[in-house]
């Protein structure tokens, strides 16, 4: 870093000599994240507006370490599963899962680590018309960098890929195996996000997070529409740091350097950032609010919500903060930087690892419309984020299972699906030996069609006390 900093001043030097220097856009207007919230971050303990009851209804199984499902806007009703360990399944309009893969990448995904693998699918808005894709998964060859890579359709068989159509968007290098991030959508604004963790290990030690000179730790925002000379994409123009590297006047540049608004090395790809291992975010079909679950380090889970409108631009705090509160947790005071989590929970009440599942807008749970779900690796617990008429965020713990919960997804309808393993860290775990992978929906509790498997649900010895809930299968 000590270096970065020499070599930063010798170059802002040489630039004022010259009369203008390499600048970050609008930064005249360096973006400005929205201030610290009132402090009314909601935990678990709540109650849903209706009371709503939920359980999950199994859609397929025998699947090898399911972290994703996607569904093409091309009116053919399937879903598409992501495995981690480097294909695509398809579940058909009949609810059957297709034996063969939609697309095999296992031969380049790298699976050591647990967090490893192929990670995240997205369809193009116009995927009927074009037919591409994109993945996101840790690459082989370079001992577990992130890549960004478009596909597309073959032209004879919708149901498969042409695995020789590839096209690298981007590698992202990483320091250690862990926070890989890999969630991508295509927001309202048909700009592809993506997500990646901040690099790994515990207490992010580069800083990642909260530098605007690497992916790591940031949500991004690209426009794949176009290309920008060797670039096979550009940059939306209202991207935070859109306009690094366009000349500006040497006074101002040095005007910015006072208020630390200066950033001529940002990456203009950079939407967001402060996060420490974003999984899953998604986008309310309804409101286009953007709903951002962010892994905390040892205590804290958290819920970020971000208005339609304020899509860009929001600093979310890792490593300043964990959650709502100081980090590390043994500070007793901090300031809380960037914007804080609508939600949040502690490992005390069980859990480690949260999972965004996104906001139902679905016709065949009525009552659940409008309420974000999310849950957790460790902890199996279903949870509900609403706000109540008063406009008041009401966080609700609804359905505690026995279930491994490793990602999620939502189909062209609104319905919600979750995804789960029987997964565990080291070297001894073999996910396709015997895979007990599954996709679940959410549906009302009294929606279950007859003849359906439900999720496996905890019956704790004692009924825990409002919004804790009983984690004792983690602790064993």
């Amino acid at each position: 870093m000590a270096r970065l900093r020499m070599l930063f001043a010798c170059l802002l030097g040489l630039a004022m000599i010259a009369g203008y220097v390499p600048s970050l856009s609008a930064q005249g207007a360096t973006p400005t994240a929205m201030q610290p919230s009132d402090g009314n971050t909601v935990q678990p303990g709540g109650t849903l507006p209706g009371s709503p009851s939920v359980q999950l209804v199994k859609v397929a199984d025998g699947l090898a370490d399911p972290v994703n499902i996607a569904a093409p806007n091309d009116g053919s009703n399937r879903e598409f599963i992501v495995e981690r360990v480097g294909t695509i399944r398809i579940v058909g309009a009949d609810g059957k899962l297709l034996t063969d893969p939609f697309l095999d990448l296992s031969d380049v995904v790298k699976t050591d680590f647990l967090e490893q693998g192929l990670l995240g699918l997205a369809f193009h808005p116009d995927y009927k018309t074009n037919g591409l894709f994109y993945v996101y998964y840790s690459d082989f060859l370079t001992n577990g960098h992130v890549n960004l890579v478009q596909y597309k359709v073959s032209a004879d068989n919708p149901n498969v890929a042409d695995p020789d159509s590839g096209k690298l968007l981007f590698t992202q290098e990483k320091p250690f195996v862990n926070h890989n991030g890999g969630t991508i959508h295509f927001g309202p604004d048909g700009y592809l996000y993506v997500a990646i963790g901040d690099g790994g290990l515990a207490g992010d030690p580069y800083d990642n997070a909260q530098r605007y000179d690497t992916f790591l730790g940031k949500i991004l925002r690209i426009d794949v529409n176009a290309a920008n000379g060797d670039q096979p994409y550009d940059i939306p123009k209202d991207n935070p740091f859109a306009n690094t590297g366009v000349p500006i006047l040497s006074s101002a540049a040095s005007e910015m350097a006072q208020d630390g608004s200066y950033h001529p090395i940002a990456k203009r790809e950079i939407c967001n950032w402060g996060l420490r291992n974003p999984w899953q975010f998604s986008f309310d079909m309804k409101t286009g609010e953007l709903y951002i679950a962010d892994v905390g380090q040892n205590v804290w889970e958290e819920v970020n919500v971000v208005a339609a409108d304020q899509t860009c631009g929001n600093n979310f705090g890792w490593d300043k903060n964990e959650g709502a509160n100081c980090y590390p947790d043994t500070l007793t005071s901090c300031d809380k930087i960037g914007t804080l989590p609508v939600a949040e929970y502690n490992h005390k009440v069980g859990g480690c690892s949260i999972t965004g599942i996104g906001v139902y807008r679905g016709q065949e749970s009525a009552s659940l419309d409008g309420i974000y779900f999310n849950s957790d690796y460790c902890s199996g617990v279903i949870y509900g984020l609403a706000k109540g008429a008063d406009g008041a965020w009401a966080y609700q713990a609804l359905l505690d299972t026995n279930l491994q919960v490793t990602g999620s997804g939502q189909g062209n309808d609104g319905e919600l699906y979750v995804t789960t393993c029987e997964c565990t860290y080291g070297n001894a775990y073999d996910p396709l030996v015997n895979p007990k992978g599954a996709v679940w929906r959410i549906v009302e509790a009294d929606k279950v069609p007859a003849g359906a498997e439900t999720a496996p649900v905890s019956t704790p010895d004692a009924t825990p006390a409002s919004g804790v809930i009983d984690n004792r299968r983690w602790n064993a």
